[in-house]
């Protein structure tokens, strides 16, 4: 009899756990991005998907508006729907009914960006061991719940499959929060809110280390650049320990494909350093890139704008590779409309990768942001002067930016950083020099080279900047003969 009472309680047991499991199954699951605190894009029609059981019809109420939108599940149980929004505000709440209610809370709208790259966007604001941000005390210390600000960390995760769903978190900006948040990011959000005066809402996508192959899909890298890409980790089904960052496709598969199409205002990039040696593929691969991402979500003209490299040693002060490299990126800018570029030229440090100072290359980027997508004062030259043409003259190099009308600075000084070549092909020490009437022009010259060929400005690993427009940012590393 015992024997009987045990396998009926058994039995029961395992239905009940049965029926739970189907109504947790059942209940509508908004994508893992849609979470209690974050931040949706202000007046659009915002990107909103999720699960449900197969066939169910799913309501969505918005503490907004007042008003419902019904959205039938597939036969697999996913649901895409849109949202409109209205101008900045909050917090809302979203509730969301297929026989269940999910609530989500707590929610702002306002501006929306996705921040991506490696290891100097991925860094928090406390920093890392032996490794500081400037500030870091202040941010987490102030930090206050009320200043709408919010940060949305997704876990790093790899795959050699694309994935439909990726780990998502979204923080206030409370002292916990803001200390786990990325520096880049946060600097630029709360430099955005305090000229917008809106709630800012930044996606911290990145990973340490990366290649920009792991943030491409299989696709695009086998149709556009297939022989130069190396696919042996599908081939086996697995990678090295200790190279996920560098499998291609691997972190759009898990990280970055999962949260298109949520809707956001633009891209910003932080990322190059592990591809210094392959600057002439990055050359095409940026583009590329760009293009994937929009394709993605739906618009061509999303803004994207990406950070050059920082100075940096790598135990090889005086290597060309990373002036090669910031030349290409600058390069890029040709072939990616609705783009821009930060100089972190001024905010590097000689022997640390990981520069404590992020606020000076992040607040350039909001600045970027705020002229170029927002529509402020064009008397703000915020792009990064970058040489465009070139003219050799009567033993004289004369190089000339893409600048605002205030031009570059210092004039009146010997400028240096600068090289010139003959056509031996050897580049000797040159000094530049602004013309006063021409702010956009520099003269470049050389004792050593009386006929030069080629010109180059700070073509090398570390270096300090020399060359500035008239709001301080430096002008990007160049070498004329690498186009």
């Amino acid at each position: 009899m015992e024997t009987i009472k045990q396998a009926v309680a058994t039995a029961l047991m395992i239905a009940l756990a049965l029926s739970l499991f189907i109504e947790a199954d059942a209940k509508v699951i908004p994508n893992p991005i849609f979470a209690d605190n974050m931040v949706l894009q202000q007046n659009a029609q915002v990107a909103f998907w999720g699960e449900a059981k197969a066939g169910a019809k799913v309501k969505i109420t918005t503490s907004w508006s007042r008003k419902s939108v019904s959205v039938q599940a597939d036969a697999g149980g996913k649901w895409f729907t849109r949202l409109a929004t209205p101008s900045a505000g909050g917090p809302y709440e979203i509730l969301l009914e297929d026989g269940e209610k999910t609530r989500i809370s707590n929610v702002l709208i306002g501006e929306v960006w996705l921040c991506s790259g490696q290891s100097n966007m991925e860094m928090p604001v406390k920093g890392w061991p032996g490794q500081p941000i400037a500030g870091s005390a202040d941010y987490i210390l102030g930090a206050d719940a009320q200043l709408p600000v919010r940060h949305c960390y997704v876990k790093r995760e790899t795959a050699l499959s694309v994935r439909d769903k990726c780990t998502a978190t979204w923080t206030e900006n409370t002292p916990e929060g803001v200390a786990e948040s990325s520096a880049y990011a946060y600097c630029f959000a709360r430099r955005l809110n305090e000229v917008l005066g809106v709630p800012v809402g930044v996606i911290n996508v990145s990973w340490g280390g990366s290649s920009i192959q792991a943030w491409m899909s299989r696709e695009l890298l086998e149709r556009e650049f297939a022989g130069e890409v190396d696919l042996k980790a599908y081939e086996l089904g697995r990678w090295p320990e200790g190279q996920q960052g560098f499998v291609p496709a691997c972190l759009y598969n898990a990280m970055l494909h999962p949260l298109a199409p949520f809707t956001i205002k633009g891209f910003i990039w932080y990322q190059g350093c592990n591809d210094r040696s392959d600057y002439k593929l990055y050359r095409s691969m940026q583009p590329a890139f760009v293009s994937m991402l929009r394709q993605e979500w739906g618009d061509d003209s999303l803004p994207f704008y990406f950070t050059q490299i920082a100075p940096y040693s790598y135990g090889n002060p005086d290597d060309s590779l990373s002036g090669y490299f910031m030349w290409t990126q600058a390069l890029t800018l040709k072939d990616i409309p609705y783009s821009g570029m930060v100089s972190t030229a001024d905010a590097g440090e000689k022997d640390c990768i990981h520069a404590s100072d992020k606020k000076t290359p992040a607040e350039r980027m909001a600045n970027l942001a705020l002229v170029n997508t927002y529509g402020y004062s064009s008397a703000v030259d915020v792009q990064t002067p970058v040489a465009e043409s070139f003219a050799f003259v009567n033993g004289v190099a004369e190089v000339t930016f893409r600048t605002g009308s205030l031009g570059l600075m210092p004039i009146s000084t010997d400028l240096q950083g600068f090289e010139l070549a003959g056509e031996d092909g050897v580049f000797r020490p040159a000094v530049g020099r602004i013309d006063e009437k021409r702010t956009n022009l520099v003269r470049v010259q050389s004792p050593e080279v009386s006929a030069p060929v080629a010109v180059r400005y700070c073509m090398k690993n570390w270096f300090e900047p020399t060359l500035f427009n008239c709001f301080g940012i430096p002008a990007s590393p160049f070498c004329s003969d690498y186009e």
